[in-house]
């Protein structure tokens, strides 16, 4: 079967917050992480069939929806999963400020990777709970782990380790030795990891396998808190549905008591995409991943010809292109790149300096791409 990635459905007057950003201002829209492709037919049609059941109760996920979570795991991870770790919850950073509510007290800290996922950086925060925050090493157009300032950032207030795995908004995948050094770490200074995996099906470099850091030893798995959702991959995040997967059962009932009465439940909808999603979508996603490697290589090669401006290592994996514009010296990037047609995301607010970054959602047709990175070039230009 062959799947339409390159006719966008319009999306301008509809409830997107994406668009709804620059409503009737000519600027095209490239900042939040969600996709202007249409979900999976699989998934179209498991709502559509919801919707005719016509009775929309509380939900509980049923045994159709265990297995396709686990067998898509199992075959593309090798991470074979119990039904009985899944905790659901209505979002990702919901899963994130909850670790810091259930596994730290006020005043507790927890350590990071900057540039990061900006929730990353919040999370515990309305708690009294602190980000440490640990900026990755970048030379030779390539990220490395700074294991020294890391080591000098633990303090008997650490708790926790926040890791994206892949990492938002570098695109990087994380390595085997990597994550085994990590676990030594969080071994050695008793931190519990929590995982951030939402961007595991959206490998690009078709050489580097997603790893599932829980999945690296027995040990490490007994730390981890996974947090996964179907919502980046097959764009459904206005769906809410996301599980955290953990092996510990001391840790999963802990994690389970802080989050009642908190948060509300997975919806119908939800669970009805989920399970189209991992069970029956697996042609749309490798297309989605074809379009997605034509759009990463586009921005690589424009990068190339525009003065000021690059990318600060391989587009390893997600649809979130990391550009480098410190050399153009703007004072305000974004407003500056608004001003010439395209809405993109601030770097600061993911943690890096002021002024240096920016981050591209190239989730999109071709073709408008093509539009937007037009519109980048004419920005980059009016600088020189």
């Amino acid at each position: 079967m062959s799947f339409d990635f390159q006719t966008p459905p319009s999306r301008q007057n509809t409830d997107s917050q994406k668009w709804q950003k620059y409503a009737g201002q000519d600027i095209l829209p490239m900042w939040v992480a969600d996709m202007d492709f249409k979900s999976s037919p699989a998934i179209l049609e498991a709502l559509h069939t919801r919707t005719d059941h016509g009775v929309f109760g509380y939900a509980r996920p049923v045994p159709s929806t265990l297995e396709a979570i686990v067998s898509h795991h199992s075959k593309h991870y090798g991470w074979d999963i119990d039904p009985a770790w899944i905790v659901w919850l209505p979002g990702m950073v919901c899963g994130l400020n909850l670790c810091a509510l259930a596994f730290t007290e006020p005043e507790d800290t927890y350590l990071t990777l900057t540039p990061v996922y900006p929730p990353f950086l919040t999370a515990g925060r309305h708690f009294d709970r602190r980000a440490i925050r640990v900026p990755w090493a970048h030379c030779n157009q390539a990220w490395h782990l700074d294991w020294e300032a890391l080591e000098a950032a633990v303090t008997p207030q650490t708790k926790l380790f926040y890791l994206c795995n892949p990492h938002n908004p570098i695109g990087r995948v994380w390595r085997r030795d990597e994550l085994v050094q990590l676990g030594a770490f969080c071994q050695k200074h008793d931190l519990l990891l929590i995982s951030d995996e939402i961007h595991c099906d959206l490998i690009l470099d078709e050489t580097l396998p997603h790893l599932p850091s829980a999945n690296i030893s027995a040990e490490l798995a007994q730390r981890t808190v996974t947090l996964m959702a179907p919502s980046k991959t097959y764009n459904i995040p206005g769906l809410g549905c996301t599980m955290a997967i953990i092996a510990n059962d001391k840790l999963r009932h802990h994690f389970e008591r802080s989050s009642r009465g908190l948060l509300p439940e997975v919806t119908t909808m939800g669970l009805a995409a989920c399970e189209a999603a991992y069970g029956r979508s697996e042609g749309w996603r490798q297309g989605l991943l074809k379009t997605l490697r034509t759009n990463a290589d586009l921005i690589t090669q424009t990068l190339a010809d525009l003065p000021g401006v690059h990318g600060e290592g391989p587009q390893e994996s997600t649809y979130l292109y990391w550009i480098n514009v410190a050399d153009l010296g703007l004072a305000d990037p974004v407003a500056h790149f608004e001003s010439h047609g395209i809405g993109l995301s601030d770097g600061n607010f993911f943690g890096a300096p002021p002024n240096t970054c920016v981050r591209l959602n190239f989730g999109c047709p071709t073709r408008t791409l093509e539009d937007g990175l037009r519109r980048f070039a004419k920005g980059v230009h009016a600088v020189q």
